[in-house]
């Protein structure tokens, strides 16, 4: 016998954006259920302890550049902290000829650095008077190129964009893989002098900007939004989950403990990864269904290297990136012990090691005997280590880490859109639209939540929060 259930919202996925989207429900009344495949919330947000370290699963920071990270660190002030990067140790490097150089933190710094060319030098403090781009399609490359110059886009943006998205940026589309910075051309006709102008212009309370984590890792954050919500509003180890709609609710069906439930509702909200809605969602057509599974994700290793007596070159950066041009064989490696709290022993060092992406997306395939190997040849020249002796080791797999907003975005864009404009009190969310940082997924949970709460009580939103 089928177990029945009523909501006034179903929430399918329990990572940042479906806990976030719960919790903004939540604050407002509205009777919620968020439903997940895994053990657990949180999705790949997974905090450790052992042997004096403090190590991340997922995400190690997020970038505080939208009101709503402080708003829901807010709402959690009697369940976990924001934590603040050091700003000593701010600076990100990137490897060129067999040396760190610090990257450029300003146009002097960049006239100054040997990372780029001469000539792309120029062309940087000449970069106010270029002509606007008028192609929306354009890709970060192209628009690097045209802008900056070959250099800058191989030594600055290359390494960036590995960092970020484990992606090419000859593939990924400005617009909407950094949607900041396509408005600061087409809206200033400059990176330099838009980004001045902004600051110049922008008035009132607005976010810190800065790098951030939750004291003693996510796994706080996570444990916050879950007590916040209640944890009988979150049904871990669910399988079998199928979506349909009737005249007036969604019908949502899975097995959970064995015993098989429905939940109906007004409202359905997805925050599936492009690669599990197919089969789930059964009023939304097969072509848009192909569409928008199509979403290309770059697989990525993540080592976790905790050592207890640090005899490396000095840490006292955020991390290191690799240029693709320079033929390494990772992507970068961060160094959370800089400049987060107590995340390694005193005199020792916690570093993270990414490999894969886009570009060497076999390396995730290989054992991981195999992945240390590359580990220690590359850890060992890059940061100076005279013996290869990690007290800890830990090995993350994501073979579908990071989506990459590419050149065929739009058609997907158009199909999500369509989606949920044939289905009212629809939304397909998650990092499937509209970005792939924390912020990005907290902020479009408020939005979400708002539209929401507007439709309930069109004289509220979640902004009077």
């Amino acid at each position: 016998m089928t177990k029945e259930i009523k909501k006034e919202a179903v929430i399918i996925g329990a990572g940042l954006t479906g806990l976030s989207t719960a919790m903004y429900l939540k604050k407002q009344g509205v009777d919620c259920i968020v439903l997940e495949k895994s053990r657990q919330p949180g999705g790949v947000i997974r905090t450790f302890s052992e042997k004096g370290f403090t190590y991340e699963a997922g995400p190690n920071t997020g970038v505080d550049n939208t009101f709503g990270v402080g708003d829901l660190f807010g709402m959690l002030s009697g369940y976990c902290k924001m934590e603040f990067a050091d700003p000593s140790a701010k600076k990100r490097l990137i490897w060129k000829d067999g040396r760190w150089n610090a990257l450029p933190q300003g146009p002097v710094q960049a006239v100054r650095t040997p990372l780029f060319t001469p000539g792309d030098k120029m062309r940087i403090m000449a970069e106010p008077f270029r002509r606007r781009g008028d192609s929306p399609q354009e890709t970060l490359a192209g628009m690097v190129r045209r802008r900056l110059g070959e250099s800058f886009l191989k030594y600055a943006v290359d390494p960036f964009i590995s960092g970020i998205y484990a992606g090419d940026p000859e593939e990924l589309v400005t617009k909407y893989a950094l949607p900041r910075l396509y408005r600061l051309e087409q809206e200033y006709g400059s990176f330099i002098i838009g980004a001045l102008k902004k600051n110049l212009l922008e008035k009132g309370p607005r976010p810190s900007r800065r790098v951030f984590s939750a004291e003693g890792g996510f796994g706080r954050l996570i444990e916050g939004i879950e007590n916040f919500v209640g944890k009988k509003n979150i049904i871990c180890e669910v399988s079998d989950l199928t979506a349909d709609k009737n005249r007036e609710d969604y019908s949502v069906r899975f097995s959970s403990a064995g015993v098989e439930k429905r939940v109906s509702s007004p409202v359905l909200i997805s925050t599936l990864g492009a690669h599990s809605i197919e089969g789930v969602f059964g009023f939304i057509s097969p072509e848009d269904i192909k569409v928008i599974e199509g979403l290309n994700y770059a697989p990525v290793i993540q080592i976790v290297l905790g050592f207890r007596d640090w005899k490396g070159m000095e840490i006292n950066a955020f991390g290191g990136l690799v240029p693709s041009v320079e033929n390494r064989e990772i992507l970068g490696i961060l160094f959370p012990s800089a400049f987060l709290k107590n995340r390694a022993p005193a005199g020792g060092a916690l570093l993270n090691v990414f490999m894969g992406g886009v570009r060497k997306p076999g390396i995730i395939e290989l054992s991981e005997q195999k992945i240390l190997g590359i580990a220690e040849r590359e850890v060992s020249e890059l940061m100076q280590i005279p013996a290869f002796d990690p007290s800890l080791v830990k090995i993350f797999r994501y073979s579908h880490a990071i989506p990459q907003y590419g050149k065929d975005y739009t058609l997907r864009l158009e199909a999500i859109k369509r989606a949920e404009a044939n289905n009212r009190g629809f939304y397909l969310a998650g990092n499937i639209q509209g970005g792939i940082g924390m912020a990005d997924r907290i902020e479009q949970a408020r939005c979400i939540a708002d539209k929401i709460i507007s439709s309930r009580n069109p004289e509220t939103t979640t902004a009077e929060l």
